[in-house]
């Protein structure tokens, strides 16, 4: 390892509070959260507030029941990351412990779990209120970006989602477990920054290309087209950069230490990659219709 980046010191808490005993913190990974869907619900509203930007001229949702849906937005994001982390990732351990499914304080919210708990949540909202569900579809992935490049820097603050070992200059000295595990494995202590390379590619890359289609190309006019580019854009974008993201560790044996997904030993694929095809496929297939229409 000729040069690597120190990580930086910064601590995953930005402050906490005791009271009666209990201490209350607010961690960089919640307010990720909470700053990225608020965003997310300015830039719908924005776009709401525009109907030259919309087929027809008529935007698909007054702004005014803009808040009923985010309410369904939020409970699909929760509901949906946290059961798709218990089931794809450690369903063994939560199957014997369900009682800590609902423990989302304790870590553990997969991605590909949330985008399904979003999906149920459009498609509920606009059967029960008569609105297009391809344009409701179509600016809910416009504003999903932020919350994506928000949350995947709080993974690097957290330290956690680390990737390979690396001999490459931006290589981070990850602390604790990263750290020693890297020395185990190759003999290196610097790894990839994979948080940071997803919050690049799936946040600012991916929300760049969506705000200037649907800006500047009228892509709102043209229903799924939006969604489609979202979920063949991210799914692109998390396949490679899974071939330098340490899977997790329940991945991972002796005989196989990089850790491909065990179910796919035949094909190397990462759980990541996985879960990443099918919505691949589903983001070219809206693309291609919506065009054809």
């Amino acid at each position: 390892m000729l040069a690597a980046i120190t990580f930086p010191d910064i601590s995953p808490e930005i402050f906490s509070v005791t009271l009666f005993g209990a201490t209350f913190a607010l961690r960089w990974y919640a307010l990720s959260y909470i700053v990225g869907i608020a965003i997310g619900y300015r830039m719908i509203a924005g776009a709401l507030r525009r109907p030259t930007l919309w087929r027809g001229d008529v935007a698909p949702l007054a702004p005014a029941r803009l808040e009923d849906y985010l309410t369904y937005i939020v409970i699909g994001v929760i509901v949906g990351g946290r059961l798709g982390y218990c089931l794809f990732y450690q369903p063994a351990y939560y199957i014997a412990n369900p009682l800590e499914i609902p423990a989302i304080w304790t870590g553990g919210m997969s991605f590909h779990g949330g985008f399904i708990g979003v999906v149920l949540a459009v498609y509920l909202f606009a059967r029960r209120n008569a609105v297009p569900l391809g344009s409701l579809a179509d600016v809910t992935a416009l504003a999903a970006t932020p919350a994506i490049l928000l949350v995947r820097i709080a993974n690097f603050v957290n330290g956690e989602l680390w990737g390979r070992p690396t001999d490459l200059p931006w290589g981070v000295v990850f602390p604790g477990e990263a750290a020693q595990d890297c020395i185990n494995v190759v003999g290196l202590c610097a790894r990839h920054p994979s948080q940071l390379y997803e919050a690049l590619l799936e946040g600012l890359v991916l929300g760049a290309v969506l705000l200037w289609l649907a800006y500047r190309r009228g892509a709102l006019k043209s229903p799924w087209l939006l969604t489609g580019v979202f979920c063949a854009g991210y799914a692109m974008a998390r396949f490679m950069v899974e071939f330098v993201r340490q899977p997790d560790a329940q991945f991972q044996n002796k005989d196989n230490p990089l850790g491909w997904a065990l179910d796919f030993d035949t094909w190397g694929l990462t759980m990541g990659q996985c879960l990443s095809l099918p919505m691949a496929l589903v983001g070219v297939g809206l693309v291609v219709w919506s065009r054809r229409r």
